[in-house]
C-alpha cells in the first residue's frame, strides 16, 4: 500500500506526463511566473461499471489514504456516473471518479467491453497501484474504432486502461493568473488549443466553479493490429469561489464536467 497520498499522486503524474507532453510543457510555463509551487486542484480517472473495475475498486486506494466520498453526478447523454472524492488535509487534490454504465450501450459494444474486462485479473486491481496501472487488456485498433463510434469514452479507456485522464492546475493558487479567462489566452498565446466545446470557460462565478482545459495530445498506441495516433490526456485548470460559509467549494458541475469530457475527442478538422 502506498504509504501516503504524496507518492501515489507522483506517480500518477509520471505515467500521466510521459503521454501528454503539453501538461509538462504548460507546467513549466507556469512555474517560471510563479513563486510558489503549482497546487493541483484534481486529477479524474475512468473505468467500466463491470466487476472487478467499477468505480468503488478504483476508489479504494484512496479511500485507504483518508480520502471520503464527496459529490455524485449523472452523465445521461454520455452513459456515465461519477463520484469526487475529498481528503480532509483541504490542500490534497480532490478526485474525481467516472464509470460508464455499460448496461445502457447496445448488445454488441456490451460483449466487447465485458470481454475486455474478463481479462482482467483481480488481484491486479486490489493492488494500490492500479489507478496508474495502465491498459490491463488486449485490444485492436479495429475496436478502438468500434467502440468510438458509439462512445469516445469507451475508445479512449479500452485504448489508455488506468490513468489519470488529466490533472488540474488551480488557479486559486497562482500568483500571475487571476481568473479563467487570462489563463486560456496564455494557453492560446503560446499555441495549445482551448477546447471550446460549450465555450472557453465553463462554469460560472454563481456555480462556484469556472473550469477550462487543453485539447487532448494526440501521440501513438500500439493495438494488436496495428500503431494509431490517438487523443491521450489533457490539462484542465480550476477556479473556484467560496460559498456563503466563506469556504471555497470544493465540488463540480456536471454541465461543465460534461464538456470537459470531450478534450479527448478527436479534433474535427
Amino acid at each position: 500500500m502506498h504509504t501516503d497520498r504524496h507518492e501515489l499522486f507522483s506517480q500518477l503524474w509520471e505515467q500521466y506526463r510521459s503521454v501528454t507532453p503539453s501538461a509538462e510543457r504548460v507546467h513549466q510555463l507556469l512555474a517560471e511566473r510563479e513563486s510558489r509551487p503549482i497546487v493541483n486542484d484534481h486529477i479524474a480517472l475512468r473505468t467500466f461499471n463491470l466487476d472487478p473495475v467499477g468505480l468503488d475498486a478504483l476508489a479504494e486506494p484512496f479511500l485507504a489514504l483518508g480520502y471520503q466520498p464527496g459529490g455524485e453526478y449523472h452523465f445521461e447523454a454520455k452513459k456515465l456516473y461519477a463520484r469526487h472524492y475529498e481528503h480532509p488535509d483541504q490542500d490534497a487534490p480532490k478526485v474525481f471518479i467516472s464509470e460508464l454504465l455499460v448496461e445502457k450501450f447496445p448488445d454488441p459494444i456490451q460483449a466487447i467491453i465485458r470481454n475486455l474486462v474478463s481479462e482482467v485479473d483481480p488481484e491486479r486491481v486490489r493492488r494500490s497501484e492500479f489507478p496508474y496501472s495502465g491498459r490491463p487488456w488486449q485490444v485492436s485498433h479495429e475496436t478502438y474504432r468500434m467502440l468510438s463510434e458509439v462512445s469516445e469514452y469507451a475508445a479512449w479507456l479500452a485504448a489508455w486502461g488506468y490513468r489519470a485522464n488529466h490533472f488540474t492546475v488551480s488557479i486559486n493558487h497562482l500568483n500571475s493568473i487571476r481568473s479563467v479567462v487570462e489563463m486560456n489566452q496564455l494557453l492560446k498565446d503560446h499555441g495549445f488549443t482551448v477546447n471550446d466545446s460549450g465555450g472557453e470557460v465553463k462554469g460560472s462565478p454563481e456555480e462556484l466553479l469556472e473550469q477550462s482545459s487543453t485539447m487532448a495530445d494526440r501521440v501513438p498506441v500500439t493495438f494488436t493490429d496495428r500503431e494509431a495516433v490517438i487523443p491521450s490526456c489533457f490539462y484542465e485548470f480550476a477556479r473556484r469561489y467560496p460559498k456563503a460559509d466563506g469556504q471555497l467549494y470544493t465540488g463540480f458541475v456536471a454541465a461543465s464536467a460534461d464538456k470537459i469530457f470531450e478534450s479527448t475527442h478527436e479534433r474535427r478538422s
